[in-house]
């Protein structure tokens, strides 16, 4: 089980480190109902990520991800290194369409609607954020297929699959931590973090998508050879 909660660490961290779901529960956090919409887009984020990777683990499981704690299938290393590539174009995408020239950088337009924003619509974006966003759902196919290589059984898939939905979930829950915790003087922290995410966004998403896409593609090749 250790091995498989390992594999799933820098994958989960990859996609806490998300800044448009962060940039969207600050934005809902400022609205009137921003104290159910917080919550509710978090829990819709949770329930995308482990049902895409439950999904995934069920789909390993049936295709054979493993031939024993010692001997993972060898089309998991390929599905690793097609993922990593997926991430690598991700991470050029991302670098050529980068702000140029002082240009504020684009953010997505369903932002500038946030404050009409119910608990269901909330739920709804959250999981569209973590389990239909390329970039969320290659990283969870890849922590998935990892977990099942691994070879370890049924309780010690979940638990790994539970350890990477709850690092994944620590970037959107920042800032629902911060203003349970601070209140009404949440709001000027919180503006700052969108501000410096909005910001950074792009340098923030090459760095994530290339170093993590590297890691795949070089576990795949290793686990070829």
């Amino acid at each position: 089980m250790d091995a498989a909660i390992g594999a799933v660490l820098p994958l989960g961290i990859g996609v806490a480190l998300s800044p448009v779901p962060i940039i969207a529960v600050v934005l809902m956090l400022a609205t009137p109902r921003g104290r159910v919409n917080g919550p509710a887009f978090l829990a819709g984020w949770i329930v995308g990520l482990a049902a895409a990777g439950t999904i995934v683990l069920l789909v390993s499981a049936g295709a054979g991800a493993s031939d024993g704690p010692s001997q993972p299938a060898t089309w998991v290393d390929v599905v690793k290194i097609v993922l990593g590539l997926g991430l690598l174009v991700l991470a050029l995408r991302q670098w050529r369409g980068r702000p140029r020239g002082g240009e504020e950088p684009a953010l997505p337009g369903w932002m500038a609607t946030i404050d009409t924003f119910g608990p269901g619509k909330a739920a709804g974006l959250g999981v569209l954020l973590s389990a239909v966003n390329p970039k969320n759902l290659l990283l969870t196919v890849g922590a998935a297929a990892a977990i099942a290589q691994t070879g370890v059984g049924a309780g010690g898939q979940a638990v790994a699959l539970a350890v990477f939905v709850v690092l994944g979930t620590l970037g959107p829950g920042l800032p629902v931590a911060i203003d349970v915790a601070l209140g009404a003087r949440s709001a000027h922290v919180l503006d700052g973090l969108r501000r410096w995410m909005s910001a950074h966004n792009t340098a923030i998403m090459t760095v994530l998508l290339l170093v993590i896409g590297l890691k795949l593609v070089g576990d795949g090749i290793a686990g070829l050879a």
